[in-house]
């Protein structure tokens, strides 16, 4: 029975460019709706730039532009980096566009008559340098729960939620400066009111995942819910509230409803109704989403969708962050890989693949290790899946397949019976699974061709029937897999169809053999991945992280030298005493210091550490001191930091410091009777 699927996955965010810890998401939701199609379901694939909010509004500023221009640049960026690792969407639009802004008014005005907004005065942190009230991911600082140093301005990594003005110390991520309070009027949707509907609803609808009901359960739903606020004052880039003038509907009240605007696109070119797909019990909708944004999307979302009349998730499908080589990537270690650098080196089957062979339907980190990504690739990709086509291609070309399919000892029927088994592992998001089972079904199939050695029977004229039937079982097998493999590899598909004459249009091709019919000229399908390559790629991405940073972010006084994240991107990581015991603290000197011309925020400064040993350090506390200032001052360096080329020269460690930036900022020092080079405990 055919079913009609409306998929989303998480709008990203028009601040940077699509990287590969992104693309697990967009990826899998690719493979799921590819798989959708070929069942032959109807099911459309929806997304949109997220481009409302303070961080457009302040880039836009900093680069003399339009905010419109910006969120155009980077809406094409976007889509040229999904289109080049295969990800179709049925409709990409904007979360600024005509339709969300209607839309957007007809949810307002929702919960404006069932009394769910109200209007407190409120202090909220503002920034006196950048001029802007701070949305809660422009503000980090200390947990006022656990203590945790250096968490985001709304939620720590204990779980516990806070307003931002709840933050100890906290610090302005625009600029560094310590924001002041500031009272302005916001508007709030009163979700406490809708309380009961939406613990109903998390623990009886079967939307989520076991583990996240239970977490919503515990963290949220055990309390009152606070309200929540919806609108930011001027300055910010969005929509302004029709009844509040200069009031803007806050990023996330807009970005979620950009998928319907996204769909009302889609129905507009198609001359279809939207209620079709987002109010029809027929429907079902499913969204993917990353683990950071589960509560906008599992409380907030369903509160606003039931009370503008909207169907309700059918599903939502929560997945965990990218981890390389077992750390969170980095843009120091060249692991925070751009999409647009990774198309550069690697062909993007194999990302597709490996990322499929680690996912499940459970919210689980993935791990990248450069090792097994590329031993996995080959080995199961170049060694089992291409290798049955390409041993027989050159062959096929000339015998074409075989009238009738023959006897292959019950490899094609066994492999057939596998499809329903490989289909609902797909449907209930079980990736990993998937490829494990089609794998087995290369590891059978592969056997035949060595033993039959098709590559001596060419030899042989009077063994070309026979070879003819060797090469009809191999690439029928061949193309059993491509079927199989067709959500997450659709160009091996695509190349399977041409190669056979036959395009993979439908799961059902793979029960039938293909017989009695020509083979066109076998082609490469795909090469191995050298781990040369590789080191290519990150020691590119390590260059461009280099020439991009500002020397505004550079890592002179703290230990964190990371861009402003993207909305979607992970918290940082917690360390345990024993990573922290590896940090090499030192005594050293300040021999020399001088001013970079080129650089708005860094001294260049010479560190004696006892005897002959020298180290040239970089740091960003230029506005704090004067050169002439720090020469002679006995100071703490880490001075086991990996070396960094800078555009300026090689910073060979960090100076120790404190404060929350800018003037602002203080250099560690020690007593004078400290001698270079000791340590520090």
């Amino acid at each position: 029975m055919s079913r009609r699927l409306l998929v989303t996955a998480a709008l990203p965010y028009a601040n940077g460019p699509i990287h590969i810890g992104h693309l697990v998401e967009y990826l899998q939701t690719d493979m799921w709706v590819r798989f959708q199609k070929l069942r032959g379901h109807r099911c459309l694939y929806i997304c949109a730039d997220d481009t409302h909010g303070t961080a457009i509004m302040i880039r836009a500023r900093k680069e003399g532009r339009s905010e419109l221009d910006l969120i155009a640049e980077m809406s094409e960026s976007h889509q040229r980096d999904f289109a080049g690792f295969g990800i179709e969407f049925d409709n990409y639009g904007s979360t600024h566009s005509d339709e969300n802004r209607t839309i957007c008014g007809e949810f307002w005005q929702a919960l404006r008559s069932q009394d769910l907004v109200t209007e407190k005065t409120v202090e909220q942190l503002f920034d006196p340098e950048a001029e802007t009230f701070l949305a809660d991911r422009f503000v980090r600082g200390t947990c006022p729960k656990c203590g945790r140093k250096d968490q985001a301005g709304d939620n720590c990594t204990c779980g516990h939620t806070y307003a931002p003005t709840d933050l100890i110390d906290p610090v302005s991520t625009l600029s560094g400066a310590t924001p002041v309070l500031k009272e302005s009027a916001h508007l709030f949707v009163q979700l406490e009111k809708l309380h009961a509907f939406l613990k109903d609803w998390v623990a009886t609808s079967g939307a989520l995942q076991s583990e996240t009901a239970n977490y919503l359960q515990g963290h949220f739903l055990a309390d009152e819910l606070r309200d929540w606020d919806v609108s930011r004052p001027a300055p910010y880039f969005g929509f302004e509230i029709p009844d509040s003038p200069g009031n803007y509907w806050y990023v996330w009240f807009d970005a979620p409803i950009g998928y319907i605007a996204s769909t009302q696109q889609w129905c507009d070119r198609h001359g279809e109704k939207l209620a079709d797909w987002w109010k029809s019990d027929d429907c079902e909708i499913h969204h993917f989403i990353g683990k950071d944004i589960t509560y906008f999307h599992t409380l907030f979302w369903p509160g606003m969708l039931k009370t503008a009349g909207y169907a309700l998730p059918t599903k939502v499908h929560i997945h965990g962050f990218l981890n390389v080589n077992g750390m969170k990537m980095s843009k120091r270690d060249g692991t925070l890989i751009k999409a647009e650098t990774f198309l550069k080196h690697i062909d993007p089957k194999a990302l597709r693949y490996f990322y499929a062979s680690k996912l499940s339907s459970r919210v689980e980190d993935l791990d990248l290790s450069i090792s097994e990504f590329v031993d996995k690739v080959n080995s199961d990709l170049v060694g089992k899946v291409v290798n049955l086509a390409s041993r027989v291609g050159k062959f096929a070309n000339r015998t074409g397949l075989s009238e009738s399919y023959p006897d292959d000892g019950g490899l094609f029927a066994n492999a057939a019976a596998q499809g329903e088994v490989i289909a609902a592992a797909y449907e209930q998001c079980e990736y990993a699974k998937a490829m494990r089972l089609i794998m087995e079904l290369a590891d059978a199939a592969n056997p035949f061709v060595e033993h039959a050695r098709p590559w001596e029977m060419n030899k042989d004229a009077d063994r070309q029937d026979e070879l003819r039937d060797v090469c009809t079982v191999a690439l029928n097998l061949f193309r059993q897999l491509a079927v199989y493999l067709a959500p997450v590899l659709p160009s091996l598909a695509e190349a399977c169809g041409e190669l056979l004459g036959d395009q993979i249009v439908s799961w059902d091709q793979s029960q039938t053999p293909l017989v009695g019919s020509a083979v066109g000229k076998f082609t490469r399908m795909m090469d191995r991945v050298q781990t040369e390559d590789l080191e290519k790629m990150i020691d590119e991405s390590k260059a461009e992280a280099a020439a991009e940073m500002d020397v505004a972010d550079a890592p002179a006084a703290t230990f964190n030298d990371s861009d402003q994240p993207l909305k979607d991107e992970p918290l940082a990581d917690e360390i345990t005493i024993e990573d922290f015991m590896k940090v090499d603290l030192r005594v050293a000197r300040v021999l020399a210091a001088e001013q970079v011309p080129e650089a708005n925020k860094l001294l260049k400064l010479t560190l004696g550490l006892g005897g002959d040993e020298t180290r040239q350090v970089f740091a960003g506390i230029k506005a704090a001191y004067e050169p002439d200032q720090l020469v002679g001052r006995m100071v703490v360096m880490v001075a086991n930091l990996k070396p960094r080329k800078m555009r300026f020269g090689l910073s060979e460690g960090m100076v120790a410091a404190a404060g929350p930036g800018g003037a602002e900022v203080f250099v560690l020092g020690v007593d004078e009777g400290a001698l270079p080079g000791q340590r520090v405990h």
